[in-house]
């Protein structure tokens, strides 16, 4: 890790253990949780007792309380191994957030220190079927019966849908008309009678996979809900301004083992009695994206910065959410031409590649991440849309 100005010795420190671990836990099974699909629940249970979880979370939940920028340092280390691992720590303080924030603290405090300890994992539920971009249009109902809230409808495209134990979902308690503001967010355990789940056979991030989950009449106590009633999309969603920092330091950071492997290959590769590193047209592309990712780093870490500081940071999360996906996979489909043929087998650059376009799918797209940067420089009501 190159020492910057928001690295200081301790986080470089927790970085080299978090690289450490990543090394020889999480990289021998990169490849093979692709073929299989399968969640290493054990993996994440150690990466708890190691505090990599929700390392941001005071200690009254069971955190650590380290800030953000801890999380960042963490993220990237996990990642640069296997990202669709380190959805394990982007749910799990994305989530924690959410819980710690506007939960009920007898209700969701045995659920945090769960998710700290690796014992469980949350989904967020939010897209449906009609859409995704136009998330304040969610019509999975949810009623009011007594002292319960009672859910109806189906949520898709959710991370971890068919392996999580807790879900944050998003439901409409108001009128459709009153888009954002008649969401309610709601705290519900996934073992409850009347959910069920499907897969879906993904491209990429296959170990943490993604699905659809189908509410029938299911019934959750009142107590479960996280924020008020009907503003639960407004309040609730200000976490995605903490995960799209997240995201965008994870991609570059399997961006970076990309770049790393590359530049190493064209030195050893020959080709015309020289090394591949003799030709600019090999160095030249990896230096111009080399340079972008350092910048893009930064720009992520800034957003971590300003979150730790109590500061705004709407626009560099969405400039951190579109810019890093979408350049990691430049970069990664360019390392990938870097080494020819070896580079198209089934492997870990291929591998990274399926990986890294999800995140230009979920948890918000370009077009969204941009429309928020220019209702943050120009003002909301000079952007309506």
């Amino acid at each position: 890790m190159n020492p910057n100005p928001y690295i200081d010795e301790d986080l470089q420190a927790l970085a080299g253990t978090a690289r450490r671990f990543a090394q020889e836990r999480v990289a021998p099974g990169f490849l093979e949780r692709d073929k299989t699909r399968t969640l290493d629940r054990a993996l994440m249970r150690e990466m708890g007792e190691l505090g990599f979880l929700c390392p941001e979370l005071p200690e009254q939940f069971g955190g650590l309380g380290l800030g953000c920028l801890a999380a960042g340092v963490i993220h990237e280390e996990i990642a640069r191994a296997d990202l669709s691992c380190s959805y394990l720590n982007l749910l799990s303080s994305l989530n924690g957030q959410i819980l710690s924030r506007y939960g009920d603290p007898a209700v969701v405090g045995p659920w945090l220190r769960r998710l700290v300890s690796g014992e469980a994992l949350c989904a967020i539920a939010l897209t449906e079927p009609r859409g995704g971009s136009d998330a304040a249009n969610l019509r999975l109902r949810v009623e009011r019966s007594g002292g319960s809230y009672v859910i109806n409808g189906e949520k898709t495209s959710i991370s971890a849908a068919d392996q999580a134990d807790i879900a944050v979902v998003f439901g409409r308690t108001g009128r459709p008309e009153d888009g954002a503001h008649g969401v309610t967010a709601l705290l519900v355990p996934m073992d409850t009678p009347g959910i069920t789940t499907n897969r879906f056979d993904c491209h990429g991030q296959r170990a943490i996979g993604r699905g659809s989950i189908f509410f029938e009449n299911v019934r959750v106590p009142a107590n479960h809900r996280l924020g008020d009633e009907n503003k639960g999309f407004v309040q609730v969603m200000q976490g995605f301004d903490y995960s799209r920092s997240l995201i965008g330091l994870s991609c570059l950071a399997v961006a970076r083992a990309a770049l790393e492997e590359a530049w190493q290959y064209i030195t050893q590769r020959e080709a015309f009695g020289q090394p591949l590193s003799a030709f600019q047209g090999v160095t030249h592309p990896l230096a111009a994206f080399d340079t972008e990712v350092e910048g893009a780093r930064l720009l992520c870490l800034q957003g971590l910065w300003l979150k730790d500081k109590g500061l705004p940071h709407s626009a560099e999360a969405g400039m951190a959410k579109w810019w890093g996906p979408k350049l990691a996979y430049d970069v990664i489909h360019q390392c990938l031409l870097s080494f020819g043929h070896g580079g198209y087998d089934r492997g870990p650059m291929e591998q990274r590649l399926r990986d890294v376009l999800g995140y230009q799918l979920g948890d918000g797209t370009a077009q969204i991440m941009k429309t928020i940067i220019a209702r943050t420089r120009a003002g909301r009501k000079f952007v309506p849309a």
